[in-house]
C-alpha cells in the first residue's frame, strides 16, 4: 500500500471558518474557582488563532483528558478549556484527511472535543489511505504509544522467540493495544490485570497467558529477582515498574509509558549492569513528525489490527461524563471514541 506523506508542506494555510458556532465540551471556572464541565455551544472566533482549521469527525478519551475535564491546571492550563488530546477529521481549506495526537492538543491547548479545532501545521499528520477517522481514533494516542513501545522492544533486538513479553495494566487502552500489536507480530504475550472478568477478552485480543497484577509484585523481591520477561510494556509505573525491571531477563527492554500506579520507582543499578536491561521511556506526545508518520503508516498497513470494535465504545459529547467517571474510578475498559460528526 502506498501512503501519502504527512507534514505541513502538503497542507494549505487557514481559511475563514464556514460555520459561526460549534458544539464542544467546555471546562470553565467561576470567580470562586468552582469548575464546571460539559457540552455546550461556542463560537468559532473563540478557537485559537493557528495555521490549520480542522473539521473534527472523531476524538477519543484518554486519562489525561479526565484530568483536563476536572480543570487540572497542570494539564488544562488556563480555563476555559476544551479537552481531547486526539482528533481526526478533514482540513476545512481543502478537505485533506488528517489526524492530530499529542503535542499540545488538549494539554495545554484547546483539544479535540469540539467540532472544529485550530492547530499549528506541524502538529498535523495526513492520514494514511484507507484509515478512516473513526479507525484512527480507535488507536489515537493509545495506539501511537503502543506502537512506540513495540518499536523500542524491536530496536532492542528482542524477537518473538526471545521469551514472554509482559504487558501491565492490560485492560486499558494502551495495554490492550499493546497486547494486540505484540500478538499480531508473533510475540508470546503475558497480560497482567486486576480485572478477573476481562480474562476472556484479553485472550481474544491475543494474550497467551493472564496473571493477576499482584503476581508481578509478589515475584520481585530483592534488587534482582528471578529473570522471567524478555521484554515488557509497563502502563502502570510506580511499584509495578520497579518490580518489572527486577524480573526481566538479560538484554530485556522495558518500555515505560504510564504512571497511574505512581511516579516514583525503587531500583538499583544491578538490572542494568548485570543483565543489560534497557529502560525505554515512551513520550508519544512529543514524538517527532517523521517517526510519527512512519508509525501511523505501519498501524494502517503491516501493523493493522483486527477486532478493535470489541474493545471500543462510542459516545457523544453528551455521554462523555459517564465514560470520564469510569476512567477516573479505574473501571474503564479498552477505548472510548467520541463522535463529533459523520465518519468519512
Amino acid at each position: 500500500m502506498t501512503h501519502r506523506p504527512s507534514g505541513p508542506s502538503t497542507l494549505p494555510g487557514q481559511t475563514m471558518s464556514d460555520t459561526p458556532s460549534i458544539n464542544a465540551y467546555l471546562v470553565t471556572a467561576d470567580k470562586d474557582g468552582h469548575v464546571t464541565a460539559g457540552p455546550t455551544t461556542i463560537t468559532t472566533d473563540q478557537l485559537p488563532d493557528q495555521d490549520i482549521e480542522i473539521a473534527v469527525e472523531w476524538s477519543s478519551l484518554n486519562f489525561k483528558d479526565t484530568l483536563a475535564a476536572a480543570g487540572n491546571r497542570r494539564v488544562a492550563g488556563d480555563l476555559p478549556h476544551v479537552p481531547g488530546i486526539d482528533a481526526a477529521g478533514t482540513v476545512v481549506a481543502d478537505g485533506s484527511k488528517v489526524l492530530v495526537t499529542g503535542y499540545g492538543l488538549g494539554a495545554p491547548g484547546w483539544g479535540g472535543w469540539a467540532e472544529r479545532i485550530r492547530v499549528p501545521a506541524n502538529w498535523v499528520c495526513v492520514r494514511p489511505e484507507g484509515l478512516s477517522a473513526r479507525a484512527a481514533m480507535q488507536l489515537g494516542t493509545a495506539g501511537l504509544t503502543a506502537a512506540m513501545a513495540v518499536e523500542a522492544i524491536a530496536l532492542g533486538q528482542v524477537e518473538p522467540d526471545s521469551g514472554p513479553v509482559l504487558v501491565t495494566g492490560a485492560t486499558g487502552g494502551v495495554g490492550l493495544l499493546s497486547v494486540a500489536l505484540l500478538s499480531h507480530l508473533g510475540f508470546q504475550v503475558v497480560a497482567s490485570t486486576g480485572k478477573a472478568d476481562q480474562h476472556e477478552m484479553l485472550k481474544r485480543m491475543g494474550a497467551a497467558e493472564i496473571i493477576d497484577r499482584d503476581e508481578v509484585l509478589r515475584d520481585a523481591d530483592g534488587p534482582l529477582a528471578s529473570a522471567r520477561w524478555a521484554a515488557a510494556v509497563d502502563v502502570v509505573g510506580g511499584d509495578t515498574l520497579s518490580a518489572v525491571i527486577r524480573t526481566t531477563r538479560p538484554q530485556a527492554v522495558v518500555a515505560a509509558c504510564g504512571l497511574v500506579g505512581g511516579v516514583d520507582i525503587t531500583a538499583t543499578v544491578y538490572p542494568f549492569l548485570l543483565r543489560g536491561v534497557t529502560l525505554a521511556g515512551i513520550d508519544s506526545a512529543g514524538c517527532p513528525g517523521p517517526r510519527r508518520t512512519e508509525l501511523w503508516n505501519r498501524l494502517a498497513d503491516a501493523w493493522a489490527l483486527e477486532g478493535l470494535d470489541e474493545i471500543t465504545q462510542e459516545v457523544s459529547l453528551d455521554q462523555l461524563d459517564t465514560s470520564i467517571a469510569l476512567m477516573r474510578n479505574g473501571d474503564h475498559i479498552g477505548r472510548t471514541i467520541v463522535r463529533l460528526a459523520d465518519d468519512d
